[in-house]
């Protein structure tokens, strides 16, 4: 018989012990300062931490309320895309589309919308960056020259929020082509003096910003937002050099004079509606 006694049961282990009882999403660390942001604060402040004033990427839905009045309406969500080239990479395209659509119920990544700002009529599109990246495909291009038109026959300002990693690739020569038939349209806009204004987020890159997203009357950037061709890395690796400090972020191109404003999120709407009084005047 052993000399000692147990004389209680040892303690269950707890299985979570280590675990944060935090719900998860709760806390956000912002990108920018680190600092720990409340998610219901983030949310009320346009995702802008109120720390050190980062923006945050907002979805597209988000960017629309943001932006307009109530009451607006979306137009041309039938235009679908299709696979000419029946691309395939690590699965087909058309595989890799369906599996968007049902994700974000939508069938490409662009809104169009016809609205307005304080009461100012407006066509709006606003690029989802959700959607395979925000890429411009045929759909993409279709849809900004159909807001175009529109706008032309409406005889409102157009506004266009890009946010892409540029040319949607799977489509080839097609996606190239959106720029040339996007920049078309805005010339004729341009013909008969009604107003475009470019709005750049996080990121703006590739063919979109070699195209329609830096053709604005007035071309407008959020924040410390990326935009630009060909990526910071790309470049450095093939220059061989070191980018200056900011390169490619919408302050850089400010003092560059490739952009006419940066604007924080907050201060958007009330800057387009300024904008559009004195465009519209002048038209």
């Amino acid at each position: 018989m052993p000399w000692f006694k147990k004389t209680k049961k040892p303690k269950p282990v707890r299985s979570d012990r280590g675990r944060s009882s935090v719900p998860e999403g709760l806390w956000v660390k912002c990108d920018s300062c680190k600092e720990i942001v409340y998610s219901k604060e983030l949310e009320r402040s346009a995702r802008i931490c109120p720390k050190c004033g980062h923006h945050f990427r907002i979805g597209a839905e988000a960017r629309i309320r943001l932006l307009l009045d109530e009451g607006w309406e979306e137009l041309y969500t039938e235009v679908s895309p299709a696979d000419p080239l029946a691309f395939k990479d690590t699965k087909p395209y058309k595989d890799r589309l369906k599996q968007y659509q049902k994700k974000l119920d939508l069938r490409d990544a662009l809104h169009v919308i016809a609205g307005s700002i304080e009461g100012m009529p407006v066509m709006l599109a606003v690029m989802n960056y959700a959607f395979m990246g925000g890429s411009m495909g045929s759909v993409v291009g279709e849809k900004v020259t159909l807001a175009a038109e529109e706008a032309l026959r409406r005889r409102v300002p157009l506004i266009v929020v890009s946010a892409s990693g540029g040319a949607r690739m799977q489509e080839g020569i097609l996606s190239l082509m959106q720029m040339a038939k996007i920049s078309t349209a805005l010339a004729r806009l341009r013909d008969e003096g009604l107003p475009y204004i470019s709005i750049l987020t996080d990121p703006t890159t590739g063919g979109v910003t070699a195209s329609f997203a830096m053709l604005g009357d007035l071309n407008i950037a959020e924040p410390g937002a990326l935009i630009g061709f060909a990526g910071p890395r790309v470049i450095e690796q093939t220059i061989r050099q070191s980018l200056p400090e900011g390169f490619q972020r919408s302050e850089f191109l400010l003092e560059k004079g490739f952009l006419d404003m940066v604007v924080p999120r907050s201060e958007m709407k009330d800057t387009l509606a300024r904008c559009l009084r004195h465009l519209t005047a002048a038209a």
